[in-house]
């Protein structure tokens, strides 16, 4: 029988590179009783047959943060442990072969340079230079970051499996997790088996590092794990006479990346239509599936042509294996919601290895310390919605996510399969008026309506897209007039009970001790003071109060509220498909209900942050009067079963009234006029609420909240940082986010968040900026710059908002 302690405070399960790293990284937070559990050998399932691609740069900072650790670990692995792990840095390019690439890879390298990562634009000659064997034909321009680097995957994994032994855990392979003994919302002890017995071992804490099989044990934990294996391919090359360390190569235009492997050359794809694979057989182990050549056959033909010595090399391994990948292309990490101590690192979408080390890392000091180290939004596995745990989802989704890797990364790029699984009530509605979807968390959404005549679907730019006059026209029809748009994808959840009032008061920073029908606008806070949610807040009775989420966050949401809970009765529900929200937004908005409406919408009656029952059409329904866009304006409840014809009103009332349909697209360019925070973007957990610049939203005089003393220690010792408000005074260039911030030409932070301001005239951004011992005229006294694609762009910087800074609009 194996040799298993009986109890420990952590039992991993799964032994590839990342299961390695969480077990290292918990030992050298000092956890001594850790057990990782391997089913077979470790590494046997994908990590031994991973390229070993070690890039530094991420779609945001805090994941560039993580992958450049991971570089620093490998760098020092072998000292530790003696295990070579085969890293080098040897560097890396990334060539365009389109003008839109060429955009899309210097505005990265912009961003690089935000996140500290040296990088450099370089010319197709330069290319050339650095990589003489590249037929540099088409190619437009190219990036080379000269740290990035390349390793042997399987050792890492080991030298990472010795390093946590060497600090005490038990490593034990050929254990299989069976099962698992639960008490109400954690796990008390895994179940497992070897060749010689079975056993039970008692424990704190699971992990889910299970790979390809990561969805199946999370059912076996009780949590929900989103993830789908995809066969992907790769070719070795016979010896190549003369061939020396190169630069890793990618060439996302032509779905390939190149990596000289021991006087070989490596050719892998990632191909837009990938081919899902499973189930996966009980007895695989370092197993590869079958060859696919006429699958892979296009990706070499342009290899070929691409990489010139390539047609005179004999092919020594033609490799297919499968490798896990998520419906959004970002791996789980963090704790998941459905129980209160089983962890997930798993489904990293083929950058396992240069994403171990770091995730090992955060996921360790998260469990150590029971709260996030810095902001893991992008890869938290609280985004993930229960559905898309379904197996046929996964399997549509997973079609498609494979080649996004290597796709255009265009803004607003949507995506095109499993689509249509959750609908609001006003779906048939919108697309008989032209209404263009996009998806976001399984949520059919208007992102924009076309004109008629106009095809109502994207055409993709890193320059004004299609739809850039129809945004601007609904734009300037809210500003001006009366807009109408669907908010029923906002999460809603009804907190009641005789502790409502008690509950609310100690997880929100906002005062709740309010009349019924009032509106907060408040943010739950970490011990930190660091923003964990962005929500507004209705009493909706003396033991009963609706919080209104962003659609991506309802399910992080309540189970934040869910885990303090505590002592306090009451009951929290999601009830985001029980009601439909028509937003009514613009200085007509109130004659457009009054039309449909025999409620008093003065503001005597209905004062801005209040809502009050209606009746409407030959319904009823709840008014709100809030808005996210800067105007005059309500939201409108409705029951589901009351929806469409509440619709029907509004629309055909709305033709008196010059009632244009909107988008979310629309929604987004009038907040960031208005300096309107986005959730994700602008303000995280690790975003103190007061440089947030939301400190308007705490009640600091109550006596006992989530991070109220983190709160009273920002407010002595002054703030550190500044969220500013940027316009570009060239109204041509576009901005997205993570665009460079120049101070009097010095570097000092990036956008969190662009969009084009179409009632100001240009492209607008919100961005954090250094402020130690300044005054706020401090802060504006300097000239600014925002680096767009390498170029620097003057823009105008204010601390209050641009567009009506006194809100004026709003309570009119």
């Amino acid at each position: 029988m194996a040799d298993l302690p009986n109890k420990a405070r952590v039992v991993i399960i799964g032994g590839g590179v990342i299961g390695c790293s969480v077990a290292y990284h918990l030992t050298k937070q000092g956890w001594s009783d850790v057990v990782l559990l391997e089913r077979k050998q470790l590494t046997s399932g994908t990590t031994w047959h991973a390229a070993g691609l070690i890039a530094q740069l991420r779609a945001t900072q805090n994941m560039t943060k993580l992958a450049k650790y991971s570089q620093e670990l490998y760098g020092t692995l072998e000292d530790e442990t003696g295990v070579a792990t085969g890293f080098k840095r040897c560097g890396s390019i990334t060539v365009a072969l389109t003008e839109e690439r060429r955009e899309e890879i210097y505005r990265q390298a912009a961003m690089a340079r935000a996140f500290g990562v040296e990088v450099e634009e370089i010319s197709p000659a330069e290319v050339q230079a650095k990589y003489e064997h590249l037929n540099t034909d088409c190619v437009v321009g190219g990036v080379y970051l000269p740290l990035d680097g390349q390793g042997d995957p399987a050792n890492i994994a080991l030298a990472l499996a010795k390093g946590a032994r060497q600090r005490g855990a038990v490593v034990k392979e050929r254990v299989k997790a069976t099962g698992v003994v639960k008490d109400g919302r954690r796990i008390t002890g895994v179940q497992w088996e070897d060749e010689t017995g079975q056993g039970t071992i008692a424990c704190d804490h699971v992990v889910n590092c299970a790979g390809m099989w990561g969805r199946e044990v999370g059912q076996m934990l009780g949590v929900n794990v989103p993830l789908q294996a995809c066969e992907h391919f790769y070719i070795v090359t016979e010896a190549i006479e003369g061939l020396q360390q190169l630069p890793v190569l990618r060439v996302p235009d032509e779905c390939a990346y190149y990596k000289e492997d021991a006087g070989k050359m490596l050719l892998g794809a990632f191909e837009p239509n990938a081919k899902p694979w499973g189930p996966i057989p009980e007895d695989f182990e370092f197993d590869q599936l079958p060859e696919d050549f006429d699958h892979f056959e296009p990706i070499l033909e342009a290899a070929v042509e691409r990489l010139p010595m390539l047609a005179e090399a004999g092919i020594h391994t033609f490799f297919n294996g499968p490798e896990s990948f998520t419906p959004d292309d970002a791996y789980h990490l963090g704790l998941a919601p459905e129980m209160d101590n089983v962890w997930v690192a798993a489904g990293f979408n083929s950058i396992g290895i240069q994403s171990a080390g770091g995730a090992g890392m955060a996921l360790a000091q998260w469990m150590d310390a029971g709260e996030k180290p810095f902001d893991l939004g992008d890869v938290d596995i609280s985004r993930m919605q229960p559905f898309q745990g379904n197996k046929h989802f996964l399997m549509e989704r997973s079609k498609e996510t494979l080649g996004l890797l290597y796709a255009d990364h265009f803004p607003y790029l949507q995506k095109r399969t499993a689509r249509g699984v959750r609908r609001t009530p006003f779906h048939h509605h919108l697309i008989q008026h032209g209404a263009v979807m996009g998806e976001l968390s399984g949520w059919e959404r208007a992102n924009w309506f076309a004109r008629n005549g106009q095809t109502p679907e994207y055409e993709y730019s890193w320059k004004r897209q299609n739809f850039f006059d129809n945004v601007r026209d609904e734009h300037l029809a809210v500003r001006s007039g009366v807009g109408m748009y669907d908010m029923s994808s906002f999460g809603k959840i009804r907190v009641e009970g005789p502790d409502a009032e008690a509950f609310m008061n100690y997880v929100g920073g906002g005062d709740y001790s309010c009349p019924v029908g009032k509106i907060v606008y408040t943010q739950f806070l970490n011990n930190r003071a660091g923003i964990e949610a962005d929500v507004t807040v209705t009493r909706l009775s003396e033991v009963a109060y609706l919080v209104v989420t962003p659609a991506a966050t309802r399910l992080a949401d309540q189970t934040w509220m869910e885990r303090h809970k505590g002592e306090f009765n009451v009951v929290i529900t999601d009830v985001t498909a029980g009601e439909g929200v028509l937003a009514i937004m613009g200085p007509k908005s109130r004659d457009l209900l009054q039309a449909v409406s025999p409620n008093d919408f003065t503001n005597a009656v209905n004062p801005f942050g209040t809502a009050q029952e209606i009746e409407i059409g030959m319904g009823l329904a709840r008014a709100h009067r809030v808005t996210y866009v800067g105007e005059l304006g309500w939201e409108i409840y409705v029951s589901a079963d009351q929806a469409g014809h509440v619709f029907e009103a509004l629309h055909e009332a709305g033709q008196d009234h010059g009632l244009t349909l909107c988008g979310m697209h629309m929604m987004d360019t009038c907040r960031i006029e208005k300096g309107f925070r986005h959730f994700g973007h602008d303000i995280t957990c690790e975003d103190h609420v007061m440089e947030a610049g939301l400190g308007f939203a705490v009640k600091k005089d109550k006596p006992d909240f989530i991070g109220r003393e983190a709160v009273l220690d920002k407010q002595e010792k002054g703030l550190e940082t500044r969220m500013v408000q940027f316009k570009l005074t060239d109204p041509e260039p576009l901005l997205y986010h993570n665009e460079p911030i120049l101070r009097d030409g010095e570097l000092v932070g990036y956008l969190s968040s662009g969009a084009y301001g179409h009632a100001l005239g240009g492209a607008m951004g919100l961005g954090y900026v250094p402020c130690k011992g300044e005054k706020p005229g401090d802060v504006l006294a300097s000239t600014y710059e925002i680096d767009v694609m390498g170029t620097r762009v003057k823009a105008e910087a204010s601390l209050k908002p641009m567009y009506d800074p006194k809100s004026e609009r709003v309570k009119v």
